[in-house]
């Protein structure tokens, strides 16, 4: 089933035209994205197989993957991670985080107005273990060099979670979340690192939460994210000072 992801670029078949030999060698097709080989096997690696996420339940406590700063002009920058998959490095832009996501629908004012504009839409709150934010913390400074400041989470310390705001994509011709559910006949229980579970897509995140009552709740899963750090402009340097982190959800497996 596919899961696209990739903005615009890798959606349909390469070129006829264009030397065919060479794109066998060069392009691979992962859930309707035509992608290099490096890639189709990190894909697989961290969405289909689940491995190397962050979080509980995995039976592997420091994901093998390391954290790397990608250049900019701006103070906006993106993350790019690289995975041991088989003694292999492997490029992604994306991590697996064990989190809860919240599709509950929130409080209006009396007026018929969301208290929380474009909730559902553009940005959700998903939340996660403080362990599990100091972990991510750690690599972002392990592979960066960069602290990471308290203002991209909401901590409660009573609850030892972490709140986060998940941006979505939502604009047109940007390919929106998928949102992924675990058959009724598998447990969560199931997904370890040796066994691959079969996921159904049953649409984006956005058409589940406006369209799907009995999913509008708090779900379970391993949310795909990509990352980016807001760097201080103030630092003398790309390595000083502080960095906020932003995730922006591509995609969620859930049980």
């Amino acid at each position: 089933m596919n899961d696209y992801i990739l903005p615009n670029r890798n959606h349909e078949e390469p070129h006829q035209e264009e030397d065919e030999k060479e794109h066998s060698t060069r392009l691979f097709e992962w859930r309707g994205n035509w992608v290099s080989k490096e890639e189709a096997i990190a894909l697989h690696h961290v969405f289909d197989n689940l491995q190397d996420y962050f979080g509980f339940g995995h039976q592997v406590p420091d994901p093998r993957v390391k954290f790397n700063l990608i250049s900019a002009s701006s103070n906006a920058r993106d993350l790019k991670f690289t995975y041991d998959i088989d003694g292999h490095e492997c490029n992604l832009a994306y991590i697996g985080i064990d989190i809860c996501l919240d599709l509950s629908h929130k409080l209006v004012h009396r007026h018929g107005q969301q208290m929380m504009q474009d909730y559902g839409k553009s940005w959700l709150f998903a939340y996660m273990p403080g362990t599990t934010m100091d972990k991510i913390k750690s690599y972002v400074k392990n592979g960066t060099g960069l602290d990471v400041s308290n203002e991209c989470a909401v901590h409660d310390l009573n609850r030892n979670l972490v709140g986060i705001e998940a941006k979505m994509h939502h604009q047109s011709g940007t390919p929106k979340p998928s949102f992924w559910v675990l058959p009724e006949e598998e447990q969560a229980s199931s997904i370890t690192r040796d066994n691959s579970v079969e996921f159904s897509r049953i649409g984006t995140v956005q058409e589940v939460f406006d369209e799907q009552k009995s999913k509008q709740r708090i779900h379970r899963g391993i949310g795909m994210f990509a990352v980016s750090l807001e760097v201080d402009d103030t630092s003398d340097s790309d390595l000083d000072g502080e960095a906020s982190l932003s995730f922006t959800l591509v995609s969620i497996r859930t049980w």
